[in-house]
């Protein structure tokens, strides 16, 4: 069993900065994957960056592309997501998930077996 733990979020005016965390319960990321996700109020949960282990390769949706980076501390069992130049429609919850098998699609969060409980990232104008 794989327990994850999202940290970081909290209210931000827009053009500021955020990172979030993702630990896991003492064991090294050492499945295939971590993707971050989110869910806005009203809409369905979207893809927003996934990291590969093997290959350290990198995906992320075009809506942050050049303003968010995934990155992975191997030591501290943690995954990061920093945030530049925040948006007021980057609002919303943001989960990470991992899955220990190899899968086709890390964008897709079917893929994934094990999910954070959350963490609330609001963006004001």
């Amino acid at each position: 069993q794989v327990l994850l733990t999202e940290s970081g979020g909290e209210s931000v005016q827009a053009g500021g900065s955020l990172t979030l965390s993702c630990a896991s319960s003492g064991h090294t990321f050492s499945g295939y994957a971590l993707g971050w996700f989110r869910e806005a109020l009203e809409k369905d949960r979207e893809f927003v960056a996934a990291v590969v282990f093997s290959t350290d390769s990198t995906y992320y949706t075009d809506s942050v592309k050049g303003r968010f980076t995934i990155s992975r501390v191997n030591a501290k069992n943690t995954v990061y997501l920093q945030m530049n130049s925040l948006k007021p429609e980057d609002t919303a919850i943001y989960y990470c998930a991992t899955v220990m098998q190899r899968i086709d699609d890390p964008r897709r969060d079917y893929e994934y077996d094990y999910w954070g409980q959350g963490t609330q990232v609001t963006v004001s104008s």
